[in-house]
Protein backbone atom coordinates (compact mmCIF):
# COMPACT_ATOMS: atom_id res chain seq x y z
CA UNK A 1 0.00 0.00 0.00
CA UNK A 2 1.33 3.63 -0.96
CA UNK A 3 1.95 6.00 1.69
CA UNK A 4 -0.33 8.60 0.06
CA UNK A 5 -3.42 6.38 -1.24
CA UNK A 6 -5.95 6.90 -4.02
CA UNK A 7 -9.19 6.71 -2.66
CA UNK A 8 -12.49 7.36 -4.73
CA UNK A 9 -14.76 8.68 -1.96
CA UNK A 10 -18.81 8.88 -2.38
CA UNK A 11 -22.04 9.66 -0.90
CA UNK A 12 -25.89 10.10 -2.12
CA UNK A 13 -27.35 9.65 1.75
CA UNK A 14 -29.21 13.10 1.13
CA UNK A 15 -30.81 14.68 -1.90
CA UNK A 16 -27.50 14.80 -3.94
CA UNK A 17 -24.97 12.36 -6.08
CA UNK A 18 -21.16 13.09 -4.77
CA UNK A 19 -17.64 12.03 -5.73
CA UNK A 20 -14.30 12.89 -4.61
CA UNK A 21 -10.96 11.51 -5.62
CA UNK A 22 -8.29 11.94 -2.92
CA UNK A 23 -4.64 11.40 -4.55
CA UNK A 24 -1.20 11.64 -3.11
CA UNK A 25 -2.77 13.11 0.06
CA UNK A 26 -5.10 15.71 -1.51
CA UNK A 27 -8.15 15.88 -3.17
CA UNK A 28 -8.08 16.21 -7.10
CA UNK A 29 -11.29 15.37 -8.09
CA UNK A 30 -14.66 16.95 -6.13
CA UNK A 31 -18.35 16.72 -7.61
CA UNK A 32 -21.66 16.95 -6.75
CA UNK A 33 -25.30 17.14 -8.01
CA UNK A 34 -28.55 17.83 -6.13
CA UNK A 35 -31.26 15.40 -6.54
CA UNK A 36 -34.28 13.92 -5.14
CA UNK A 37 -34.36 10.83 -6.78
CA UNK A 38 -32.13 9.04 -9.97
CA UNK A 39 -28.80 8.27 -7.43
CA UNK A 40 -28.94 4.45 -8.25
CA UNK A 41 -28.61 5.80 -12.42
CA UNK A 42 -26.65 8.31 -11.88
CA UNK A 43 -23.98 6.92 -9.43
CA UNK A 44 -21.99 4.96 -11.63
CA UNK A 45 -21.39 7.56 -14.38
CA UNK A 46 -20.48 9.98 -12.10
CA UNK A 47 -17.63 8.24 -10.42
CA UNK A 48 -16.59 7.20 -14.29
CA UNK A 49 -16.43 10.91 -15.29
CA UNK A 50 -14.31 11.83 -12.01
CA UNK A 51 -11.88 9.11 -12.65
CA UNK A 52 -11.41 9.59 -16.18
CA UNK A 53 -11.42 13.29 -15.63
CA UNK A 54 -8.42 13.21 -13.64
CA UNK A 55 -6.75 10.69 -15.95
CA UNK A 56 -6.93 7.35 -13.68
CA UNK A 57 -8.68 3.80 -13.73
CA UNK A 58 -10.34 2.24 -11.36
CA UNK A 59 -7.50 -0.32 -11.09
CA UNK A 60 -5.62 2.38 -10.09
CA UNK A 61 -7.66 3.00 -6.77
CA UNK A 62 -6.17 1.76 -3.37
CA UNK A 63 -9.27 2.07 -1.43
CA UNK A 64 -13.15 3.14 -2.18
CA UNK A 65 -14.69 5.35 0.59
CA UNK A 66 -18.53 5.54 1.11
CA UNK A 67 -20.68 7.20 3.56
CA UNK A 68 -23.09 4.95 5.45
CA UNK A 69 -25.38 7.46 7.05
CA UNK A 70 -27.31 8.23 8.70
CA UNK A 71 -30.06 10.10 6.16
CA UNK A 72 -31.85 8.69 3.16
CA UNK A 73 -32.88 4.95 3.70
CA UNK A 74 -32.29 4.03 -0.10
CA UNK A 75 -29.44 6.75 -1.21
CA UNK A 76 -27.42 4.69 1.86
CA UNK A 77 -28.34 1.51 0.02
CA UNK A 78 -27.22 2.71 -3.25
CA UNK A 79 -23.97 3.94 -1.99
CA UNK A 80 -22.74 1.17 -0.06
CA UNK A 81 -23.89 -1.57 -2.14
CA UNK A 82 -21.75 0.16 -5.02
CA UNK A 83 -18.94 0.86 -2.88
CA UNK A 84 -18.92 -3.09 -1.89
CA UNK A 85 -19.13 -4.05 -5.48
CA UNK A 86 -16.31 -1.81 -6.86
CA UNK A 87 -14.28 -3.18 -3.94
CA UNK A 88 -15.13 -7.00 -4.65
CA UNK A 89 -14.67 -6.46 -8.17
CA UNK A 90 -11.03 -4.67 -7.46
CA UNK A 91 -10.22 -6.43 -4.72
CA UNK A 92 -9.54 -3.51 -2.99
CA UNK A 93 -10.94 -2.16 0.57
CA UNK A 94 -13.74 -0.46 0.40
CA UNK A 95 -14.05 1.70 3.70
CA UNK A 96 -17.55 3.34 5.24
CA UNK A 97 -17.48 6.62 7.19
CA UNK A 98 -20.53 8.08 9.16
CA UNK A 99 -21.93 11.30 7.74
CA UNK A 100 -22.09 12.25 11.32
CA UNK A 101 -18.17 11.68 11.21
CA UNK A 102 -17.67 13.63 8.44
CA UNK A 103 -19.43 16.68 9.35
CA UNK A 104 -17.33 16.70 12.81
CA UNK A 105 -14.05 16.37 11.29
CA UNK A 106 -12.71 19.81 12.12
CA UNK A 107 -14.17 20.69 14.91
CA UNK A 108 -12.57 21.14 18.47
CA UNK A 109 -13.75 18.01 20.89
CA UNK A 110 -16.30 17.81 22.19
CA UNK A 111 -18.81 18.40 19.98
CA UNK A 112 -22.35 17.08 18.94
CA UNK A 113 -22.87 16.29 15.09
CA UNK A 114 -26.54 17.17 14.67
CA UNK A 115 -28.79 16.23 11.11
CA UNK A 116 -31.68 16.26 9.87
CA UNK A 117 -34.07 13.35 10.36
CA UNK A 118 -37.14 14.85 9.34
CA UNK A 119 -40.38 14.67 11.44
CA UNK A 120 -39.41 17.26 13.86
CA UNK A 121 -36.40 15.11 14.66
CA UNK A 122 -32.67 15.04 14.31
CA UNK A 123 -29.66 12.62 14.70
CA UNK A 124 -26.89 13.30 16.73
CA UNK A 125 -23.64 11.94 17.49
CA UNK A 126 -21.14 12.83 20.29
CA UNK A 127 -17.74 13.38 19.15
CA UNK A 128 -14.41 13.22 22.21
CA UNK A 129 -16.81 13.04 25.18
CA UNK A 130 -20.24 11.85 26.12
CA UNK A 131 -22.36 8.99 24.75
CA UNK A 132 -20.21 7.84 21.50
CA UNK A 133 -23.20 6.44 19.50
CA UNK A 134 -25.23 7.87 17.06
CA UNK A 135 -29.22 8.62 17.93
CA UNK A 136 -32.55 10.12 16.83
CA UNK A 137 -33.68 12.86 19.21
CA UNK A 138 -36.07 15.56 19.49
CA UNK A 139 -34.89 18.46 17.17
CA UNK A 140 -34.61 21.77 19.34
CA UNK A 141 -31.75 24.49 19.57
CA UNK A 142 -29.66 23.10 23.06
CA UNK A 143 -27.13 20.89 20.97
CA UNK A 144 -23.53 22.94 20.44
CA UNK A 145 -23.38 21.68 16.65
CA UNK A 146 -21.59 20.51 14.22
CA UNK A 147 -23.80 20.91 11.31
CA UNK A 148 -24.56 19.73 7.92
CA UNK A 149 -22.21 20.79 4.93
CA UNK A 150 -22.40 21.31 1.75
CA UNK A 151 -22.40 17.94 -0.25
CA UNK A 152 -18.39 18.37 -1.62
CA UNK A 153 -17.41 19.33 1.89
CA UNK A 154 -19.33 16.07 3.16
CA UNK A 155 -17.68 13.95 0.48
CA UNK A 156 -14.15 15.44 0.49
CA UNK A 157 -14.22 14.45 4.62
CA UNK A 158 -14.93 11.54 4.11
CA UNK A 159 -12.32 10.54 1.33
CA UNK A 160 -9.56 12.07 3.98
CA UNK A 161 -11.42 10.29 7.05
CA UNK A 162 -10.63 7.04 5.16
CA UNK A 163 -7.31 7.74 4.11
CA UNK A 164 -6.49 8.25 7.81
CA UNK A 165 -8.26 4.64 8.66
CA UNK A 166 -6.18 2.94 5.77
CA UNK A 167 -3.11 4.33 6.79
CA UNK A 168 -3.87 3.60 10.65
CA UNK A 169 -3.58 -0.28 9.53
CA UNK A 170 -6.20 -0.88 11.63
CA UNK A 171 -8.29 -4.34 9.88
CA UNK A 172 -11.73 -2.47 7.78
CA UNK A 173 -14.99 -3.70 8.42
CA UNK A 174 -16.99 -3.82 5.04
CA UNK A 175 -19.22 -0.83 5.20
CA UNK A 176 -22.78 -1.22 6.11
CA UNK A 177 -25.87 1.34 6.25
CA UNK A 178 -26.55 2.93 9.50
CA UNK A 179 -29.75 2.86 9.88
CA UNK A 180 -30.88 4.68 12.98
CA UNK A 181 -34.78 4.76 12.43
CA UNK A 182 -36.71 2.36 10.45
CA UNK A 183 -37.98 3.30 6.64
CA UNK A 184 -40.54 5.68 5.87
CA UNK A 185 -41.71 3.61 3.29
CA UNK A 186 -44.55 0.60 4.89
CA UNK A 187 -44.02 -3.26 3.32
CA UNK A 188 -46.25 -4.17 0.74
CA UNK A 189 -49.49 -5.40 2.28
CA UNK A 190 -49.86 -8.16 -0.87
CA UNK A 191 -48.02 -11.45 -1.15
CA UNK A 192 -45.47 -12.00 -2.47
CA UNK A 193 -45.99 -14.28 -6.00
CA UNK A 194 -45.36 -17.30 -5.75
CA UNK A 195 -41.73 -18.82 -7.95
CA UNK A 196 -42.38 -21.74 -9.70
CA UNK A 197 -39.84 -24.37 -9.72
Amino acid sequence: MRSDPTILAFDTSAAHCAAALLVGGAITQVTAEAMAKGQAERLMPLLQDVMTTAGLSFDDLDAVAVGVGPGNFTGIRIAVSAARGLALGLGKPAIGVSTLEAQALGHPRPCRAVADARRGMVYVQVFGDGDPSPRLDAAGDDHPVAGPVPAETLVTRIAQIAADRLASGAELARPAPLYIRGADAAPASDPPPVILP
